[in-house]
This record gives C-alpha cells, sequence and structure tokens, in this order.
C-alpha cells in the first residue's frame, strides 16, 4: 500500500496568506500506553548470585568443618564432608563461571506492534499483533511431597504463540528453536523459568493491547528437568 500525502486546499491570494493558514489543525495523537516490560536477564542475574552464593557458603563451611576435626564419625565421615563441600563449592562459582551468559539481557516486550524478545546478544525477535491468532501461558507447579514444598514451591512459566496464518513460521525463521518446543502443538513456547510472578504481568499486558488474542492460563503436569 503507498500513502498519499492529504490534498491541500488551494492557496488563497497572497494578502489573505497572512491570515489564513494552509493547513488545519492538528489533532494530537490517541493515548498510547507505554509498553510492558519484563526484565528476564536481571532475574536470571539475581537469582544466581543468591544460589551460588548459599551453595558456596555451604560448602566452604563444611570443608573447613573438615579440615578442623569437627566432623564426627570417623576418617570415613570426613572424607565425604569434604567432597560434598567441594561438590557445594563448585555449585556456588557456577555464576562466576557462565557469568558472561547469565549477566546478558533479555527482555520480553509487549507494546503496541506486538511482542518481541529483547536478545541482543542472543536470539531477538518480534511478532506482530496482526500475525498472531493467540497468546497463552503454561504454568507447571511443583507437587506437594516434602514439607519444604509447602514453602517454596517451584511454578515454571512459559509463554505460547500460536501463528494467524501458515506462512508465519517461513517470514520467522529466527523463532525455529522455540517451534512446537516441550508439549506445544502448532506454536511456538517460551520458557520463562520459575518466575510465577510474570503470570499477572504478562495477563496486564495482553488485556491491555490485545485482549482478544489472549488464551489465558493452562495447567500442566510436572515433570523431572521441565523448563
Amino acid at each position: 500500500m503507498t500513502y498519499r500525502p492529504p490534498q491541500q486546499p488551494p492557496y488563497p491570494p497572497h494578502h489573505q496568506q497572512q491570515f489564513n493558514a494552509p493547513y488545519p489543525p492538528q489533532q494530537p495523537p490517541a493515548f498510547v500506553p507505554p509498553p510492558v516490560v519484563i526484565d528476564v536477564g536481571g532475574d536470571a542475574k539475581v537469582k544466581a548470585l543468591i544460589g551460588g552464593s548459599v551453595a558456596g557458603a555451604i560448602g566452604l563451611i563444611t570443608i573447613v568443618s573438615s579440615l578442623t576435626g569437627q566432623v564426627r564419625g570417623g576418617a570415613g565421615t570426613t572424607v565425604v564432608a569434604g567432597l560434598l563441600g567441594l561438590l557445594f563449592l563448585a555449585i556456588g562459582a557456577l555464576p562466576i563461571i557462565t557469568w558472561r551468559k547469565l549477566s546478558r539481557p533479555r527482555r520480553l516486550v509487549f507494546d503496541g506492534y506486538g511482542v518481541r524478545w529483547d536478545d541482543p546478544q542472543g536470539k531477538p525477535w518480534a511478532a506482530s499483533w496482526a500475525e498472531l491468532s493467540g497468546v497463552g501461558i503454561s504454568r507447571t507447579q511443583q507437587r506437594r511431597v516434602k514439607l519444604a514444598d509447602y514453602i517454596m514451591r517451584k511454578v515454571m512459566v512459559r509463554l505460547d504463540l500460536f501463528p494467524a496464518d501458515p506462512g508465519f513460521r517461513a517470514r520467522h525463521p529466527e523463532l525455529e528453536h522455540l517451534w512446537e518446543f516441550h508439549t506445544v502443538k502448532n506454536g511456538y513456547r517460551l520458557p520463562l523459568g520459575s518466575n510465577p510472578k510474570y503470570i499477572p504481568v504478562i495477563e496486564r499486558a495482553m488485556r491491555q493491547y490485545r485482549p482478544a488474542a489472549y488464551l489465558g492460563i493452562r495447567d500442566e503436569g510436572f515433570m523431572v528437568g521441565l523448563v
């Protein structure tokens, strides 16, 4: 489609041009709500730092206890405790080793154009609302087996995108790694990790920008190793 410039009325006589403006007054633009942004990269960094710090502290305390004879049960128990300490210390060092990958900026953005994944150092993508027939949230909640599960329950969150036409997949090869990921069929799935706080934010964004395309929340069974 080619946009045509608005036709201008014929210019008035020269002596009237200083009194009559050749263009009608411009209407102020309609209000556009600000984008809804989810800082996935920032949250991942915080979680990694907290988890690494806790694991490193446990490992260090265990190793020091083993070396200073504070572990009871004989030489075998001391060796086992030392090995466990090394294991926890290695887990605590993982955020440092993988810091470049963890610290890269990643944002999920909803705006008037559509939904996009801002990942300058990874695999960014964008899809307009006109290209999507539906957007939903899939949620997996960890089964409550132990007492700790009632205190801290793991909830995995994913964003599911369903194209509006068969040509979407050919137009967006940058999304191919998300096509029918995990259990989704004829659509794309973006894993967002164990972040249940994202659910109300995504719901608000969908109701704000594309309520007709919002499919709601789908609960799925918990599986070991689920992303």
